[in-house]
């Protein structure tokens, strides 16, 4: 039997106080009104409510529904019996729920479009997409306004989905300028960070200890020992478990989205469910190779698939360490697009430099104007996938 927790949301709650509170305001302006009917026009006028300022309506995001529940994973027993009177240090003949996939999700009023399920990369959790380091809206907000609902994934062994088969060691050795560098938004240099040119991630030292702050470990690896090894099978199954829950839960086929690591176990989920309607891969570490596994089972299910990157790829930027990593990277995702297209699918590969829109990192949805790439992904799915 599944078990889920719902929290319905506040703002029909909210609303219906606010409307309360407005009859109670029209009544007493209308007794005083007529107390008041033979006292002076200043006298009258004193009775009359202030304005109230209100955001417009298009403007307001209501929720219908929202919650968190785990999905996929497995359970483990050690070997042994329990024994009830040393319960507390007793470990023989336990078990453990492991290896599965958290989900938060919210669901607008008016549901109308394909569910988004977002998968996040290595180092993060799903509080990547939720926000920016600034404190703009993240992309769910925004796909929650253009009418779908959104399913935010912790993947197996990392956040709010920690708990693990593997035993993994953690590490203090500090990193965020590998990092930060990795991921093309600029480097580190006469001990202070730099920005690329043109950068649209936003700037600024309180900006950066909240990006730093979002990076979470991997608790079944081995990170002590630089081990960055993700079993992606494991991340998969638990992936495509949570999006047959969402499939049984709204009836509709799911939009996956990837990131980077993420994107890896993304193409992989294909093979464990065939309730996905279209992939948006982020900068995915590689693309799956032709005729593998993931890419038969994306293709036998006719799934359409986009891939996007930033700015900052390719040998002329000889002054972005990391340039022409991605750009190996990337190519993957040419020798893909032309064998899947050739073979029937659809498959659509989007520098966003050469759609004019231009400083974007590896973190785009956390850049500037990750607006204009929100809305550049919704036209791809209204072009693209069928609801």
């Amino acid at each position: 039997m599944r078990q889920f927790s719902k929290t319905t949301s506040l703002l029909v709650a909210i609303a219906l106080v606010a409307s309360l509170a407005g009859c109670g305001s029209a009544g007493s302006t209308s007794q005083a009104s007529s107390q008041s009917a033979s006292s002076s026009q200043s006298s009258v006028a004193s009775t009359e409510p202030e304005e109230v300022q209100t955001e417009p309506e298009e403007d307001v995001l209501r929720i219908a529904e929202q919650g968190i529940f785990s999905a996929g994973g497995t359970v483990i027993t050690s070997d042994g019996t329990f024994d009830v009177s040393n319960y507390y240090t007793s470990r023989e003949g336990s078990t453990a729920h492991v290896d599965h996939a958290n989900v938060l999700y919210q669901i607008p009023e008016n549901a109308d479009e394909l569910p988004m399920v977002f998968l996040h990369g290595y180092g993060h959790s799903r509080m990547g997409w939720m926000t920016t380091p600034d404190g703009r809206e993240g992309w769910p907000n925004m796909f929650l306004r253009m009418g779908h609902s959104v399913w935010l994934v912790d993947q197996p062994r990392r956040g709010e989905a920690g708990q693990t088969s593997v035993a993994g060691t953690m590490t203090t050795t500090p990193s965020d300028q590998t990092w930060y560098t990795q991921f093309r938004i600029g480097t580190y240099l006469d001990g202070a960070f730099t920005y690329n040119e043109g950068s649209q991630f936003p700037q600024g030292e309180d900006v950066l200890d909240q990006f730093f702050r979002q990076m979470t470990p991997d608790t079944g690896m081995d990170n002590a020992a630089g081990d960055q090894n993700i079993d992606n099978e494991v991340v998969a199954r638990a992936v495509a478990a949570a999006i047959d829950e969402i499939y049984a839960r709204t009836g509709q086929d799911s939009i996956l989205v990837t990131h980077s690591q993420g994107g890896m176990p993304g193409w992989e989920t294909a093979r464990y469910t065939d309730h996905i309607a279209a992939i948006v891969a982020i900068e995915p570490g590689m693309a799956p190779e032709v005729d593998s596994e993931a890419y038969t089972a994306l293709l036998e299910q006719q799934i359409p698939i986009t891939f996007y990157y930033g700015d900052y790829i390719g040998e002329e930027f000889t002054d972005v360490p990391a340039a022409s990593m991605w750009s190996m990277m990337a190519s993957s995702a040419d020798t893909f697009t032309e064998a899947y297209t050739a073979a029937g699918g659809i498959s659509t590969l989007v520098h966003l430099p050469e759609e004019g829109i231009t400083g974007n990192d590896h973190f785009m949805f956390q850049d500037l104007n990750n607006d204009v790439i929100a809305d550049h992904i919704e036209a791809w799915i209204q072009e693209n996938v069928q609801a």
